[in-house]
């Protein structure tokens, strides 16, 4: 679940509504093109937030929040600061997975969207996630209950007191990122000038979704030497099994038949992802961020997103896919709400999509234009 995601459907065509854009032409990367990483100047920071009490009545004596930034900050004629960007991970993720060569060397370069010249992008590891707070760090499945409400709660407590952050530019956020810039555009309204989600739907999380994050779960509390969460050593099998769905969860039909064509190469494949998967997850922390999305629904209070919305999801995603009609039904609930759905090409990655800079990049181009201040 380190990217939640990807892929099986035809490509299916958005009707022209009018706050459903249709898809127009947009420059990609060539097909099988391997973007060059970049050493990135970032620099590392946390704040704690003492006693943070979460939505369901738990408290931490201290949740740690771990972060990385790029760029510096600046502040508006009334003293706000006006060139902030927060991008957030999808589950399972850290501060480093929008540090990928195909998401940052499109995006942070000079002249680019997200030019660290000119912005200050600032990067999160979520509770659970990276070097923040966790159950593995010692309380186990003692640790607090949290959900997506306290993830974008922490997040603004980072922003507004650690890092003296008072207003925000752009949130763009990937898979569970995504769910949480809805959160954010219901909780903190005037907080942000723009919202990216890119690959997520506004609704609570039922059907197949749930479905498949629920079978995860259950694959690692039903193994006897998960123990309930006091395990010494991993247990392995319900480990693997979370994580054989995982990988089925993120897989992208078009690119897998094409990168692993005979059954030698497709099962190397699976063998290699699980050794490195189960060498570096723990599976108290799985359970934990699956089911933070739990209570997830901003779908009654949609309404009340004024803040321009730029909403991308790929034709060929798994997790969200297009067939449900939901994206269409809801995005003319936000006032100034926009929907992309990307068509299924040799470019897109599934559910993954949102990590493939070079797929969407225009569009985020022209959002930044439409919402700049005048």
């Amino acid at each position: 679940m380190r990217h939640l995601l990807t892929a099986i459907l035809a490509a299916a065509s958005v009707a022209s509504a009018t706050r459903v854009l249709a898809q127009k032409p947009t420059p990609l990367a060539q097909p099988g093109h391997t973007v060059a990483p970049i050493k990135w100047p970032t620099q590392d920071g946390a704040y704690d937030i003492p006693g943070f009490h979460f939505k369901d009545g738990e408290t931490i004596a201290k949740l740690h929040l771990h972060y990385l930034t790029l760029g510096t900050p600046h502040r508006d004629t009334a003293g706000l600061t006006d060139n902030a960007v927060l991008l957030l991970h999808g589950t399972g993720g850290d501060a480093n997975s929008l540090l990928a060569p195909q998401f940052s060397t499109i995006l942070f370069g000079p002249g680019q969207p997200l030019d660290i010249t000119k912005y200050y992008v600032i990067l999160p590891d979520d509770i659970g996630h990276g070097s923040s707070s966790k159950p593995s760090d010692g309380l186990h499945m003692h640790f607090p209950q949290y959900d997506y409400d306290d993830m974008v709660a922490s997040q603004h407590a980072m922003l507004l007191d650690g890092l003296h952050v008072d207003h925000l530019r752009l949130i763009l956020g990937t898979s569970m990122g995504c769910m949480q810039a809805f959160v954010w555009g219901e909780t903190y309204t005037t907080f942000v000038d723009a919202l990216a989600p890119f690959a997520c739907l506004p609704v609570e999380l039922a059907g197949r979704n749930r479905m498949m994050r629920y079978m995860a779960i259950q694959n690692i509390k039903l193994d006897p030497a998960w123990k309930n969460g006091d395990y010494t050593t991993e247990p392995i099998q319900g480990l693997r099994g979370a994580n054989e769905l995982l990988l089925a969860m993120g897989s992208a039909p078009l690119q897998m038949q094409k990168n692993f064509p005979t059954r030698i190469a497709a099962e190397q494949y699976v063998d290699t992802y699980l050794e490195r998967t189960l060498a570096h997850t723990d599976a108290n922390d799985l359970v934990y961020y699956i089911n933070a999305s739990r209570n997830y629904n901003p779908l009654p209070k949609l309404s009340t997103i004024t803040t321009p919305v730029l909403w991308i999801n790929s034709a060929d995603d798994f997790i969200n896919p297009p067939e449900l009609g939901i994206a269409q039904a809801t995005v003319t609930k936000m006032p100034h709400a926009k929907f992309i759905l990307i068509p299924i090409s040799d470019a897109t990655r599934g559910h993954g999509t949102h990590t493939q800079a070079a797929v969407w990049k225009d569009y985020l181009v022209d959002f930044l234009a439409q919402t700049a201040k005048k």
